[in-house]
């Protein structure tokens, strides 16, 4: 298993494509050589493929808009392609009680496109949140959407952090996904239910590590949304060395 970092971290610092071509640099520089494009600026497939060569990166797995997975399906296996990424990821989608919707609904709107990417030699993922633990009909989010999707339509960027936070435990739902996990977050969870650094919170991560390495992960991406008024950058360092220590790179 490799560890890359997930560009939603910084967010903030690749508001442009000057800015995020630095970034990219940066991120370089700390030791990682794979990464999770999200929350970016806009950018042609073919520039940052020429970015991330120059520093010696792979991207191994995107956040893309829900309107152009669904939309632009096509293109977006074509992106992707391009950049050298096998998987195609969706970072959010809610499920509106209160208008009466039920789970059925992420697969009226992504099952043809997962349909389309498999084609294309991309797997769709999906990342949770909290959310993906509330229940319906006996049984959560996560449970329903594994049901609705057959295993090689739809994979799990399962995320550590809010996992524990909706009361889980992150090793068990990973052996649960067994064979969907080829990405997963690497998040801390701070004793005061803050996002920590990885290695620096409650996280048992020995349990996480076992799990993946059986279920069939092949990167682990450390994110940390919220650095608490910290360098981001300083963050994804802390972490990096942290898995580095750990026998990781």
């Amino acid at each position: 298993m490799r560890i890359g970092a997930q560009f939603y971290t910084l967010r903030e610092h690749c508001k442009n494509l000057e800015d995020f071509s630095e970034t990219l640099k940066k991120v370089a520089d700390i030791g990682y050589e794979y990464v999770q494009i999200s929350g970016t600026c806009g950018y042609e497939a073919q520039w940052l493929k020429n970015e991330l060569d120059k520093n010696g990166l792979s991207c191994v797995i995107t956040h893309t808009p829900p309107a152009k997975i669904i939309e632009e399906t096509k293109k977006v296996a074509l992106d992707h392609s391009v950049l050298g990424a096998d998987y195609v990821g969706l970072g959010f989608f809610a499920v509106n009680r209160e208008k009466g919707e039920t789970p059925t609904l992420l697969k009226e709107k992504f099952y043809d496109a997962a349909k389309v990417l498999k084609e294309n030699g991309k797997y769709f993922m999906y990342h949770n949140h909290a959310q993906e633990f509330s229940k319906f009909d006996g049984k959560c989010l996560l449970e329903h959407y594994a049901e609705l999707f057959e295993p090689d339509l739809m994979g799990f960027t399962l995320d550590t952090y809010w996992v524990q936070t909706a009361g889980g435990d992150p090793a068990q739902w990973i052996e649960k996904l067994s064979g969907r996990v080829p990405c997963i977050h690497l998040k801390d969870h701070d004793f005061e239910r803050k996002m920590a650094v990885v290695g620096e919170g409650n996280i048992n991560f020995d349990a996480v590590f076992k799990a993946a390495e059986k279920a069939g992960t092949k990167y682990m991406l450390v994110e940390q949304d919220d650095c608490n008024g910290e360098d981001p950058f300083e963050c994804l360092k802390r972490s990096y060395n942290n898995l580095k220590a750990m026998g990781f790179k």
